[in-house]
């Protein structure tokens, strides 16, 4: 009985560290991006099926606030992905499209990285943030959070992950990923704080000749969608 006691008080003060820790580190993290008005990043996002990588994308990132964004996809094309405040485009230049959702109806996988160009408080995204001890960071010495999306409690096999120097706040990855396999990972580097930003960058105007395509283009990750799986109403501009 003694034994069994001193290990329920164990697992409760190891539970207790944890979680003032994950505290610091959110506090750090939020504390490191609150006072920027505008940020700039270059990214590498990576989708991922069954633990195989399928794709990979890079460019730059843009945040401005309130609750703007701006995603230039250089590789392996050019796309570009903006949130206006209102509404979301996703506009590919190949295809002549350009598929748009108001923004706060969008089920993107980019979701929690609005955070970035909000008030930037964890809890307007995640319900509850823990350390994930599980998963090996990409950067020596960084933290993994683990986020449950406020309003929508995640499965066992369903998660948002946040990597996070715990010295200084900086954000270097991201992981969605589903029950089904599916994983997008968002890869961060040489971030801005403050740059100047012209307000027309958070602007789309489509230009003459592209289709605009009403609809919810994230219901899968961008780049593993085939022709045909969004319903969508299509008209001319």
């Amino acid at each position: 009985m003694r034994t069994a006691g001193l290990l329920a008080l164990f697992f409760i003060g190891s539970s207790t560290v944890f979680a003032q820790e994950s505290n610091r580190i959110v506090a750090r993290f939020e504390r490191a991006y609150r006072s920027a008005q505008a940020l700039q990043a270059d990214f590498l996002q990576l989708y991922s099926e069954s633990g195989r990588e399928v794709r990979a994308e890079a460019g730059v990132a843009y945040f401005g606030r309130p609750g703007k964004m701006r995603w230039e996809y250089r590789s392996p094309e050019n796309n570009l992905y903006v949130i206006d405040g209102k509404w979301a485009w996703f506009y590919v230049p190949a295809d002549h499209t350009a598929t748009r959702i108001k923004a706060r109806e969008s089920s993107d996988w980019r979701t929690p990285l609005a955070l970035l160009a909000g008030q930037m408080k964890v809890s307007r995204i995640c319900g509850r943030v823990s350390l994930d001890p599980s998963v090996v960071p990409l950067v020596q010495g960084s933290s993994i959070l683990r986020c449950e999306l406020r309003g929508n409690p995640l499965p066992q096999d369903e998660r948002v992950l946040f990597e996070v120097n715990p010295i200084n706040g900086n954000l270097s990855r991201i992981i969605v990923s589903d029950p089904g396999g599916v994983q997008v990972e968002f890869r961060f580097s040489n971030w801005r704080f403050d740059p100047r930003l012209d307000a027309k960058m958070f602007r789309f105007e489509p230009p003459k000749g592209v289709a605009i395509v009403n609809g919810d283009f994230a219901a899968a990750p961008v780049g593993l969608l085939g022709d045909g799986e969004t319903k969508a109403t299509t008209k001319a501009r």
